[in-house]
């Protein structure tokens, strides 16, 4: 199970759709941060997590630890005001006791998380700094937080700070139970802060120095160390989540099934075929992207309605009065009167080509917002597709891949189309070049092209098309205009090269209609 690790479009996906599931919040943004720590912003709905990788354990264990994360910063998005920096006492203290505020609202909601909040409690008291290796006020502070969350501290400290400590810790529990039970938020533990730190005898401003034990040179942690600390965490917080089966915990069966799936889908994907980045075509790194912005709902869900009615041949409509259906008669009167509901499918597999040239600057967020609505009804209608954009980066024509024809459609995917610029010209026959041998691999039934420009070389683009024609692959280009005539220019002009079939669109929205029309045709 641990022999494989997922990718980081499988991992943005699962956080993305655990975030929302988990926090009511639809809108919510998850990436994956080269920060040392996981943020929050409750304002942006975005969450910045530490990368998977930075955690110890084997695949299966940084995946538990990973999906714990999400839980927690899920639901500092559904019941956290604000969230304040770490780097001061203050700050660390307030998120200190909205950690234990929101994870007991949290467990009233997603009772099946006890486990998996043991076991990440587990590392993160094995990533925890001996008190030793703390200096100064911060070990007060250090201490405070790991007897609050942990209920004991790792190492010894001197008994004038250890009776602070355990009355501050104390009273914080008191402050947080009625939290609870008066239903108070943030800003009400916030005016509470100073109480703490009166107890602690820290200034609010003292500076909270990073912990990131994953850095550290040789951690490593044997199945007895594992053990040792899951035993320490269920015996100390036995009063908050009863009694635990240490067993159940360290085998995760809960989540062991869900890893196993996402593995074997992953082997599945990255054993198939001719792998793109072998013949040069960039797959978009970044994770930081907003994809909620492409979103256009109306037209996604008209565009589904509407392809939903032509691949039943049945229209829904909602009236007020009509003709009562009498089944008697109508079987009386007729020879065959049984109906039988032929469902229509499209075998076809197409690839798309984007045209991500500067011409398409000014209009490229509702550009994006067309084609994310195509491959919404393209998935929704299970056609096997794939996409592929082209722009100019550093001088050079890049070929980026935003959806194999074995990935899913989603928030990943999604992810990275939104993060393609509109950047340089149209060197189409450089594109076909790069593309033809994954093209000439797989071999889809219809190759469209989206372009809004004439080519660079068009002389070398219909020595491409023809090679291409010659594979068995339709060649389709669709136009892109300002408005209907030079639509129709430019579509005039692809037809010059080569291609099969050549349309024209002046509205940006009625790119998904022409797509399904060749595919009808098709």
């Amino acid at each position: 199970m641990q022999s494989l690790r997922l990718g980081y479009d499988t991992l943005v996906e699962i956080a993305t759709f655990l975030a929302r599931r988990w926090s009511e919040r639809e809108k919510v943004v998850v990436e994956f941060s080269d920060k040392k720590e996981t943020q929050t912003k409750i304002k942006d709905s975005k969450i910045s997590l530490v990368s998977p990788e930075r955690y110890i354990g084997d695949d299966f264990e940084r995946y538990r630890q990973f999906r714990v994360s999400i839980w927690y910063e899920a639901m500092r998005v559904k019941f956290c005001k604000k969230i304040l920096s770490n780097d001061h006492a203050f700050g660390f203290i307030l998120n200190t006791l909205e950690t234990r505020r929101i994870e007991l609202l949290g467990r009233k909601i997603w009772r099946g998380m006890d486990e998996e909040i043991i076991f990440g409690y587990t590392y993160q008291w094995i990533y925890r700094p001996q008190l030793a290796n703390v200096l100064g006020k911060t070990r007060i502070v250090e201490a405070f937080y790991q007897h609050f969350l942990f209920g004991d501290v790792k190492g010894e400290i001197q008994p004038s700070h250890a009776e602070k400590i355990t009355r501050a810790s104390a009273r914080a529990k008191e402050i947080v139970g009625e939290a609870l039970e008066k239903k108070h938020d943030t800003e009400w533990l916030e005016k509470k802060v100073p109480e703490i730190l009166s107890i602690l005898d820290i200034d609010a401003l003292v500076t909270i120095p990073l912990s990131v034990p994953w850095k550290a040179p040789g951690l490593a942690v044997t199945k007895q160390d594992l053990v040792k600390a899951v035993n320490k965490i269920a015996e100390n917080r036995e009063a908050d989540f009863g009694k635990v089966d240490v067993k159940n915990v360290l085998e995760g069966k809960a989540v062991a099934e869900e890893f196993k799936v996402l593995r074997e889908e992953t082997r599945k994907s990255q054993n198939k075929g001719l792998g793109s980045e072998a013949i040069g075509i960039h797959v978009p790194g970044s994770t930081n992207v907003d994809e909620t912005r492409i979103y256009d709902q109306d037209l996604i869900s008209n565009l589904k309605t509407k392809f939903k009615e032509w691949k039943t041949s049945w229209k829904e409509q909602h009236v007020i009065n009509g003709d009562e259906f009498d089944e008697e008669s109508y079987v009386e009167g007729h020879y065959k009167p049984f109906l039988t509901d032929i469902k229509k499918s499209i075998n076809a597999k197409i690839v798309i080509l984007l045209d991500h040239s500067s011409s398409i600057n000014d209009v490229q967020t509702q550009y994006k917002k067309a084609t994310l609505a195509l491959c919404e009804v393209l998935s929704f209608l299970k056609i096997r597709f794939s996409v592929y954009a082209f722009n100019t980066s550093q001088k050079q024509v890049v070929c980026w891949l935003i959806k194999s024809e074995d990935a899913k459609w989603n928030s990943a995917t999604a992810k990275r189309l939104a993060q393609i610029e509109a950047n340089g010209g149209t060197p189409l026959a450089d594109v076909y070049q790069k593309m033809y041998p994954i093209l000439r691999s797989k071999k889809p039934d219809i190759f469209l092209t989206l372009s809004d420009g004439e080519p660079s070389d068009p002389d070398a683009v219909r020595a491409m098309v023809k090679s291409l024609r010659s594979v068995g692959i339709k060649m389709v280009a669709i136009g892109i205009g300002h408005d209907t005539f030079s639509a129709t220019k430019i579509a005039s002009n692809l037809r010059y090269l080569d291609y099969e079939r050549t349309l024209a669109v002046s509205r940006l929205k009625d790119i998904p209609n022409r797509v399904l029309s060749v595919l009808q045709a098709s």
